[in-house]
């Protein structure tokens, strides 16, 4: 049996190796939620800074649920191997700012203490939209949320993101510490305010006096991630033990293409992440505006789509010349809600995501992509939607879009194969169209009533709606994907 990564001693000479001594690193960085695209992004621009311009910037890094990658991570001293895949091959790369793991369910008191820690200057986050336990509403914090009614309810004691978040702010403010910057990176529209909002608004449902503290001291810094990260599969794993000479049960798989954009705005110091290709900027609107639209609004568009069609990668998908060709059109209808954003073109823009997402050596699952749907659909596709009726446009990509969500939200296939909708609201959802014919009329008319999901301006647009029941009529029809 192959002998398991745990040093960076006698690994294959195809492996490329951490360039800087892993013995001088301290921890200064706590991340939640170490999943695959932690993995692919912040821990290799983390990796890349070090090896550039030195620092002792270690990373802990604490899952809130499931124990499998922090306890790989830890068997193997939290070394992994991160494989960059395009046709022209695959390098393997070993990353290594990671110090140690924590799973929250088993030690909540050892993430506190964590937390506590003056030594840890900087939280960041990557656990998903849903995690954040925000009400779509209100934009604050959505009291129903189960971690967040129960954290409120025994506040020293958390079991969610935010309930760590406060408590941990809370004892270091009781002892007079410094505070740490809280730095999410998760896909959300101005990411560092909406934490910020969730954040200061349980301060202030469990001691006003906290909530001013954080909001004086604690800096949010708003962030834009980008690289494209499937699901670990069994070819990752032989693969990164074929080309470093180890077995690796954390290794994941990416592109090469990586950008991250970061407000510049830390309480006290952080990695010379600009030496690794970070760009520090003073707003990141405009950068994840452009990438929550045209990247995420065409993978949306392009992963219902490529589900229901049969298509299981979005490499697969982009096969379909037709396909290819609405998701260019779509970037281009996003585009036209944009500003103008620093340094890029837009045109350009486009025509590189087409080339990612044909990338044939990605194998990303149009069905991963299609989880939480009604967590994604308001920043990729129904705001901008909301923008180009305002302004004339027949927003026609968006109702194509939309109709392939609520196509996919049936939970069956045109053969009658049921799936699961892997969606926070599926519940909801099922209950909606449960009882209502199978026609674009019908199902589109009962989720637009979804509460909090569709913009008022969206739903009062006859014409707009009509499309969608049109265009849903159409897949519901003819599982075949005609063109539009």
């Amino acid at each position: 049996m192959t002998e398991r990564l745990q040093t960076l001693s006698g690994l294959a000479p195809t492996a490329k190796l951490p360039a800087y001594d892993r013995n001088q690193l301290k921890s200064g960085i706590l991340h939640l939620g170490p999943g695959a695209f932690f993995r692919a992004h912040f821990a290799p621009f983390t990796d890349a800074a070090l090896a550039t311009s030195g620092g002792d910037w270690g990373i802990e890094v604490a899952s809130l649920r499931t124990a499998d990658v922090a306890d790989h991570l830890n068997e193997q001293n939290g070394l992994y191997t991160m494989l960059i895949r395009d046709t022209s091959g695959t390098v393997a790369q070993v990353i290594g700012p990671i110090l140690r793991a924590h799973v929250a369910t088993r030690d909540p008191a050892g993430l506190l203490d964590r937390l506590e820690d003056p030594a840890i200057r900087i939280v960041s986050l990557t656990v998903t939209e849903k995690a954040y336990g925000m009400d779509s509403a209100t934009g604050g914090l959505d009291l129903n949320h189960a971690d967040v009614a129960a954290d409120l309810a025994n506040r020293h004691a958390p079991r969610g993101v935010i309930g760590y978040l406060v408590e941990g702010l809370s004892r270091r403010r009781a002892k007079g510490l410094a505070p740490f910057t809280l730095l999410s990176c998760d896909n959300l529209p101005s990411n560092g305010a909406v934490l910020k909002r969730l954040v200061l608004d349980f301060a202030e449902r469990v001691d006003p006096s906290l909530r001013q503290w954080i909001e004086a001291n604690v800096p949010f810094p708003s962030t834009m991630v980008d690289r494209i990260t499937p699901a670990s599969t069994e070819a990752t794993y032989q693969d990164a033990e074929r080309l470093t000479g180890r077995q690796d049960l954390a290794a994941i798989e990416t592109e090469p293409f990586t950008q991250w954009v970061i407000e510049d705005h830390f309480a006290n110091g952080r990695p010379a992440w600009e030496k690794a290709g970070a760009l520090m900027v003073t707003d990141v609107s405009a950068y994840e505006k452009m990438k929550l639209r045209m990247l995420n609004g065409a993978h949306s568009l392009l992963a219902y789509l490529g589900y229901i069609g049969g298509y299981e990668f979005i490499r697969d998908v982009m096969d379909d010349a037709g396909l290819a060709a609405l998701a260019y059109r779509h970037m281009h209808a996003a585009a036209r809600t944009l500003d103008a954003v620093p340094g890029i073109d837009l045109d350009d823009y486009a025509s590189e995501l087409i080339a990612r997402f044909a990338n044939k050596a990605i194998a990303h699952r149009t069905y991963q992509i299609a989880m939480d749907g009604t967590q994604k659909l308001p920043q990729r596709l129904l705001e901008p939607a909301t923008e180009a009726l305002a302004h004339g446009d027949k927003a026609e990509t968006y109702a194509i879009a939309v109709a392939a969500w609520m196509r996919y939200a049936i939970g069956e296939h045109g053969n009658g194969e049921r799936y699961e909708l892997r969606d926070p609201r599926a519940g909801e959802i099922a209950a909606l169209i449960g009882d209502v014919p199978r026609t674009g009329l019908a199902i589109s008319a009962a989720l637009f009533t979804l509460p909090g999901l569709f913009p008022a301006a969206l739903t009062g647009h006859r014409a707009w709606t009509q499309d969608v029941s049109d265009k849903l009529e159409i897949l519901i029809q003819d599982d075949r994907l005609p063109l539009f």
